[in-house]
C-alpha cells in the first residue's frame, strides 16, 4: 500500500483502530486522573477502561469523523480532524485540591495521546526492522501518530470546554479563572467558527506536522 492512493475502504481501515485507541484512552486517562486526584465519580462510572464502547459517542466520534474523511476522499484534499467522545464527569468540589487538579485531569487527556504517538512509533519502527506487514502495520502507525498528535493539540486549544481551556483556568488568578469560564457556553461556537473559516486547520496543522517531524527524527524514520 505504500506510495498508493487509498481508496475509502482502505482509509478507514488504517484510521479505524488508531482513532478509537486514541479517543479511548484519552478518556480513560481523564478517568483515571480524577479519581486519583479525589473524584471516583467516572470510575464508578466503569470509565476507567479501555473498552470504547464506554467512551464512544456515535456522533463525534464515528459519524462526524467518517463524513470529514469522505469529504476529504470526494475532494482529493488532506482533509482535518474533527470529532469527540463521551464527555468524562467530573465533580470538580471532591478534588483534593479543585483549581490545581482540574488542570490535571485535563492535561492527562493529551498527555496519554502523546504516549500513545510515540507507542505507534515505536511499533512501526519494530516492525519494520523484523520485517513485518512492513506496508499496512507502517500505515497504521502513521494514522496513529497523526490522530494522536492531532487530539492532542485541538485539546490543548485554550478553549473552554477543552482540556486546554481548563488547564489555562487552573493556571490563572480565580477572578481571571471565573472571567474565563462564562466563555464557556460559547466554546463550541467558536470551534466550529475555527473549523469553517479554515483557521483551526491554520492553527493545528503546523503543531501536528512539526511533532511528526519530531518523531520521524527520534525514531529515524
Amino acid at each position: 500500500m505504500a506510495g498508493m492512493e487509498l481508496t475509502l475502504l482502505q482509509l478507514i481501515a488504517v484510521y479505524a483502530l488508531p482513532l478509537v485507541l486514541g479517543i479511548t484512552l484519552h478518556e480513560a486517562a481523564h478517568a483515571w486522573a480524577a479519581a486519583r486526584l479525589g473524584d471516583p465519580t467516572a470510575q464508578m462510572l466503569g470509565r476507567v477502561t479501555l473498552n470504547p464502547l464506554k467512551h464512544i459517542d456515535p456522533v463525534g466520534t464515528l459519524l462526524v469523523p467518517g463524513l470529514l474523511l469522505l469529504a476529504s476522499k470526494m475532494a482529493g484534499a488532506g482533509g482535518g480532524f474533527f470529532g469527540w467522545a463521551k464527555p468524562v464527569p467530573v465533580v470538580w468540589s471532591r478534588l483534593g485540591s479543585p483549581h490545581r487538579d482540574m488542570g490535571l485531569v485535563a492535561a492527562a487527556g493529551p498527555l496519554a495521546n502523546v504516549l500513545m504517538a510515540l507507542a505507534w512509533a515505536l511499533l512501526s519502527k519494530l516492525c519494520r526492522m523484523a520485517g513485518i506487514g512492513e506496508d499496512f502495520v507502517y500505515l497504521v502507525a502513521m494514522a496513529g501518530v497523526s490522530v494522536n498528535l492531532t487530539l492532542a493539540v485541538l485539546n490543548l486549544l485554550p478553549v473552554l470546554p477543552l482540556d486546554g481551556g481548563r488547564i489555562l483556568v487552573s493556571l490563572l488568578p480565580r477572578q481571571a479563572a471565573i472571567a474565563l469560564s462564562r466563555l464557556e457556553p460559547y466554546g463550541m461556537v467558536i470551534l466550529l467558527g475555527l473549523m469553517f473559516t479554515g483557521m483551526l486547520s491554520v492553527i493545528v496543522n503546523p503543531l501536528v506536522d512539526g511533532g511528526i517531524l519530531l518523531i520521524a527524527g527520534l525514531f529515524n524514520f
